[in-house]
């Protein structure tokens, strides 16, 4: 059975608690991302930034100066790496987020989206030759 080594993205973008979201934007619009975890300087996951959370931002009309910490998501859904990718399957389903961060020994280790399971199915499935 896969896991979620398997599958996550290992090549992350990453902020701190004290990024403006001025930066946020810029990074979520120049890597073509939904959201972004927030971590200190151990790798450690604070939260996840995300395009939902901007638009409250952006609607509350605060400054694209105010800082990650103020805006983020804290009650954040993650898995470890070794988990079963059905377990991730499920969570989608069952939820409205669009990715979730996976943790190795309790530090960020990868992320996956929705799009990387589909993905990853669509291929293993044989079809993606066709």
């Amino acid at each position: 059975m896969p896991t979620a080594k398997d599958v996550m993205t290992k090549q992350l973008t990453t902020v701190m608690e004290e990024t403006v979201m001025q930066h946020v934007i810029k990074l979520l619009v120049d890597h073509n991302i939904t959201g972004i975890p927030v971590v200190n300087e151990d790798m450690e996951l604070k939260g996840i930034i995300t395009e939902k959370d901007v638009l409250k931002m952006l609607m509350d009309r605060a400054s694209s100066q105010t800082t990650v910490k103020s805006i983020m998501t804290t009650d954040v859904v993650s898995f470890d790496e070794s988990d079963n990718l059905m377990e991730i399957f499920k969570a989608f389903v069952d939820n409205s987020f669009r990715r979730v961060p996976i943790l190795s020994d309790g530090r960020l280790a990868g992320i996956i989206s929705r799009k990387d399971i589909i993905k990853y199915i669509f291929e293993k499935s044989g079809r993606s030759n066709s």
